[in-house]
C-alpha cells in the first residue's frame, strides 16, 4: 500500500481520488445514525443566547 504524498510548506497538496460511491454512502450513513440524538436535542438556552448574538447587526 503506498503511502500519501505529504506536502511541503508552500506547496499545492496532491489531488486524491474520490471516495468509491458505496464507501461515501457508507460513511454518510453511519454518521447520520452517530449524529441523529444530537440533531434532535433540544438547544441550551446559553446556545441559544450565543446564536441570537450572531444574528444581531454590529455595530
Amino acid at each position: 500500500m503506498a503511502k500519501p504524498q505529504m506536502s511541503r510548506p508552500g506547496e499545492t497538496p496532491q489531488a486524491q481520488p474520490p471516495l468509491n460511491p458505496s464507501v461515501r454512502r457508507h460513511l454518510g450513513q453511519n454518521l447520520r445514525n452517530l449524529y441523529a440524538d444530537t440533531l434532535s436535542a433540544p438547544v441550551s438556552e446559553r446556545l441559544e443566547a450565543l446564536i441570537a448574538q450572531l444574528d444581531r447587526p454590529k455595530g
